[in-house]
């Protein structure tokens, strides 16, 4: 008798998380067990970077390895009698939301171990001496820890995949449909976790190039564009070159830095966003001008093309 696809598919699911209990085990039990005991002895690196580097990792193994896996392992044993596991991934599903945690963390841990490497020779060795093992399979660190951040993909691939092969009237149509849908909420929520990282971290980038005025350092803040711009002088009828940042609440009027020690621009004028006037000038002697005025002053701006006005204006 041919396995009917979803039984394989279940199957797969299975086999996959073993394999993933055993990496998490490593992860856990191996790595940061024996880098805190390390640490903790006061030879590589402080138990505080053991701890930001690992996360919440051991939570996530002792909830793969003591629940999730001998649940589904219980529910393929008894698949000819009971063929369903959609039920088991919606126990699961709320658990995931723990990964946000280490997501969220695990740029920044690839980081401290690359700088603590340099840093701590014994820290290296101890990494090089684990990775030599067999258990390793010649992968480094990282790569292993890469694997937590894979994970919920994967279910949801493998569990879309199920949902596709079930025959319309099977028992277990409804649940599994339901722990798709729950699945692909908190990769949502994981995925949001990243782009909420990202974005902090591009922004922290751009103060860092404004010279971290304390006045403009808010972390809810959205960078909407920056770019080089001409400043007209009715004045002397010329132009200067300026530089704009544009956020959700204010308007950053800049001059680059001769000299690019620190910061690469000093703020000029700042303008609120709020009660802020924007409009296109025909001028036949500067093309792809407008003006902005606002509460704190108006100016006269040429962009370098008319795409380039109109992407400013909007």
């Amino acid at each position: 008798m041919q396995e009917p696809e979803e039984k394989k598919i279940a199957l797969e699911l299975l086999e996959t998380e073993q394999a993933y209990v055993n990496r998490l085990h490593l992860l856990d039990q191996v790595f940061y067990t024996e880098l805190m005991k390390e640490a903790k002895a006061g030879k590589t690196v402080p138990e505080e970077v053991v701890k930001m580097i690992f996360s919440n990792i051991s939570s996530i193994y002792q909830f793969h390895a003591e629940f999730f896996l001998p649940e589904l392992r219980k529910r393929m044993e008894d698949w000819n009698r009971n063929p369903r596991i959609g039920d088991v991934i919606q126990k699961l599903a709320p658990f995931l939301k723990m990964y946000g945690e280490y997501v969220k963390n695990f740029d920044k841990a690839v980081e401290l171990i690359t700088a603590w490497s340099e840093k701590s020779p014994p820290f290296q060795e101890l990494i090089a001496d684990i990775q030599k093992r067999k258990v390793c399979a010649n992968l480094t660190l990282q790569h292993h820890m890469l694997e937590p951040v894979q994970r919920i993909p994967r279910y949801e691939l493998l569990l879309k995949d199920y949902v596709r092969k079930l025959p319309p009237h099977s028992p277990d149509r409804g649940d599994a449909e339901k722990a798709l849908e729950m699945i692909f909420m908190v990769a949502k929520h994981s995925n949001a976790a990243i782009a909420e990282m990202e974005r902090l971290q591009n922004l922290w980038v751009v103060y860092q190039r404004l010279g971290l005025e304390d006045d403009i350092v808010d972390p809810s803040n959205e960078l909407i564009k920056e770019g080089p711009i001409q400043k007209i002088s009715t004045r002397n009828n010329s132009t200067s070159e300026k530089y704009l940042f544009l956020f959700n609440n204010m308007l950053l009027y800049c001059v680059p830095k001769v000299i690019q020690v620190g910061a690469e621009f000093q703020v000029h004028l700042r303008m609120d966003v709020e009660g802020m006037k924007v409009r296109e000038l025909k001028d036949t002697e500067f093309p792809h001008t407008f003006l902005v005025s606002g509460k704190q002053r108006t100016l006269e701006l040429q962009a370098r093309s008319e795409e380039e006005m109109d992407a400013w204006i909007k």
